[in-house]
């Protein structure tokens, strides 16, 4: 099934000049592809897997990969937080060396590319900064969730995520910024450009830059919620998934994971971000969206039927006063933001145009010709008049002749 789609999706015709944000086979060629990967692979594994027990979903990875479906050994993420000990004379920073494992290059990768799906810094490091928020609140739950403070703001925030961030932007720019000529293969002249032809042939057509502006409105506001909790959730999704099922997380079945929805999710975040700058209200959001929402919130109930055990294991009360506290100033600002502020600036907006009314209506209402009255005081100097009134009383009058 999966051939005869990329069979056909390539068989479609190259888009004309002008089209917005395609690949040189067509973004919606590509798109159909990912769509009907998507509803195949998605739903499809899930459906058997509700009825199954979890032992049998580890020992249907061994038929994948015999090394599969043995418990993974324990390793301790937040022990010792040194990061110089004095008391290793041999190497003091052992610490740090231990910590360097297969997720410093994941954390790296899959940051560099959820920056091609989002484009957009600021989105990236609240997302970035929230699921280390979030590993606080469920390593009791998840043991390598708990870490040392400089692995989850140094390590993991600055080093592994801030430089995939930073190298995705820099990625965004430079193909915002690109000319591209699509010349025939055979007419470039030397080999170098012909690779170079064959290179690009991979990059999108166009490209477009992401500007979500969630404090315009109260539908964009709310769409860009719902991406960073949909994001969060597929992060907590791995985890628990590989918690689950015994997977380790350099195994390449985790990389196939992402890379899957690196291609799904791109096209949903570009239908998404099309319906909301559509200003026509009927349009319906893209099916990829919805198949990257299905997928997510599926991997969710598998984890719930797996280990219902882990996931109702109650949050710490500090943690859960902290999370109802940032609720409750979430959707203040929302109500205050979008709610109380226009409704004052509509109230003073009013007033500012009935004074203006009436000070117009005072002013024409000086004379009967419709002119406002103007005294001869009014016509000369100031203070002049004071001044002459002031001496008229001593003005000396004529004799009459």
């Amino acid at each position: 099934m999966d051939c005869r789609d990329l069979s056909l999706s390539l068989s479609e015709q190259v888009p004309q000049e002008g089209a917005p944000a395609r690949l040189p086979w067509g973004e919606q060629s590509a798109g159909h592809y990912g769509l009907h990967s998507a509803a195949s692979e998605g739903p499809g594994p899930p459906d058997l897997q509700f009825w199954h027990t979890v032992q049998d979903g580890r020992q249907f990875l061994k038929y994948v990969d015999p090394k599969l479906g043995v418990p993974l050994p324990e390793r301790d993420y937040g022990g010792n937080c040194l990061i110089y000990d004095p008391d290793n004379k041999t190497d003091p920073f052992h610490n740090v060396w231990d910590k360097l494992d297969g997720f410093v290059p994941a954390h790296f990768l899959g940051w560099y590319l959820k920056t091609l799906m989002i484009r957009d810094w600021w989105m990236c490091m609240i997302v970035s900064v929230m699921f280390e928020f979030l590993e606080y609140s469920l390593e009791h739950q998840l043991p390598n969730f708990s870490e040392c403070w400089w692995d989850h703001w140094i390590m993991d925030v600055l080093v592994c995520n801030g430089l995939g961030i930073y190298c995705g932007m820099k990625t965004l720019e430079w193909l915002s910024l690109k000319t591209y000529k699509w010349q025939g293969l055979w007419n470039i002249p030397t080999y170098k450009g012909k690779m170079k032809r064959i290179v690009f042939q991979f990059t999108p057509y166009s490209w477009v830059r992401f500007e979500w502006k969630p404090a315009s409105s109260l539908r964009r506001w709310l769409a860009v919620c719902g991406i960073i909790l949909v994001f969060l959730l597929a992060e907590l999704n791995t985890f628990y998934l590989k918690f689950v099922l015994w997977m380790p997380p350099e195994h390449y079945l985790v990389l196939l994971r992402l890379v899957f929805f690196v291609n799904v999710g791109g096209v949903a975040m570009r239908e998404i971000y099309d319906f909301m700058d559509d200003p026509k209200p009927h349009k319906k959001l893209g099916p990829q969206a919805w198949l990257v929402a299905a997928i997510t919130v599926t991997e969710l109930l598998i984890v719930v039927k797996y280990d219902p055990h882990t996931l109702t294991l109650s949050l710490p009360f500090y943690i859960s006063q902290c999370w109802t506290l940032g609720s409750v100033l979430v959707l203040t600002w929302t109500i205050w933001r979008f709610f109380l502020r226009d409704i004052t600036l509509r109230y003073k907006e009013t007033r500012r145009q009935k004074q203006q009314s009436r000070g117009d209506q005072g002013r024409a209402v000086g004379t009967g010709d419709g002119h406002p009255a103007v005294l001869d005081d009014e016509l000369l100097e100031p203070g002049v008049a004071e001044k002459e009134g002031a001496s008229a009383p001593n003005r000396p009058v004529p004799w009459p002749q």
